[in-house]
């Protein structure tokens, strides 16, 4: 099974602590896959490290079969236009007004898109999450939930077929949660890859084809969306796996 990004035997080391350990996992092109486990098993770190966003001490992170952390610098730039990410946190830059955090992955990987396609394309995905407000605040003015829009607005600015998600409906309210779960199951009907993270079995249950339960840094279980759905004690383990 060929993997659009895949993790070949990859571990991960932060302040002298193994965080992740022998990982290897092909994430399956146009598949959802979902990294649960108990809080600080490692999950948000795996998703960082698939993301590309962190450099394992050993292992491989491939995209394509090439090695993310040995692209050459255009190579990286295709890569991060094709792969976006919504961190837990939101990660939105404090001195910039809400439009230039939308306008800035357009600048870079758009040059040639017009000041008008910008601001429509901008307006498009704040219609999608729906953000009614005003672009001109930067993200202290927002609520928690606000900010995690306005994150998922920036991870689908530049149409993405690969999506890496980090507890992306924390801090939303039900309507809130459920518009952002219809936009991310549209972007699986176009044949586009997602991972993510989620402590929500509803979500987890929903939309993941592939289910991982991560334990100590380590891949644990590999459960099917056909092992979930046929088996009710399977479902309840995930469950509360998730739930510690």
């Amino acid at each position: 099974m060929a993997g659009t990004i895949e993790m070949k035997d990859v571990s991960f080391i932060a302040q002298n602590r193994l965080i992740v350990k022998n990982f290897s996992f092909p994430f399956e092109e146009g598949k959802t896959t979902a990294l649960v486990g108990p809080s600080g098993s490692g999950k948000s770190t795996v998703l960082k490290l698939s993301a590309g966003l962190l450099v394992p001490n050993k292992g491989q992170v491939s995209y394509k079969n090439r090695d993310i952390h040995t692209m050459n610098r255009l190579e990286i730039l295709d890569f991060r236009r094709e792969a976006s990410m919504v961190f837990q946190d939101s990660a939105l830059w404090s001195n910039q007004n809400l439009f230039q955090i939308l306008e800035l992955p357009l600048r870079i990987h758009f040059p040639e898109m017009s000041v008008s396609e910008r601001k429509y394309r901008i307006h498009e995905v704040l219609r999608d999450v729906g953000y009614r407000r005003d672009l001109a605040i930067r993200p202290a003015q927002l609520s928690m939930g606000e900010q995690k829009l306005i994150a998922f607005a920036r991870a689908m600015i530049c149409r993405p077929n690969l999506l890496f998600l980090d507890e992306w409906t924390e801090s939303l309210d039900d309507s809130a949660g459920k518009r952002l779960i219809k936009l991310v199951q549209r972007h699986q009907k176009e044949k586009n890859t997602v991972v993510f993270v989620s402590h929500d079995f509803r979500i987890v249950r929903t939309l993941a084809d592939y289910i991982l339960m991560v334990l100590d840094g380590q891949l644990f279980l590999r459960i099917s969306r056909e092992q979930i759905e046929e088996d009710e004690d399977i479902a309840q383990y995930v469950e509360r796996g998730i739930a510690l």
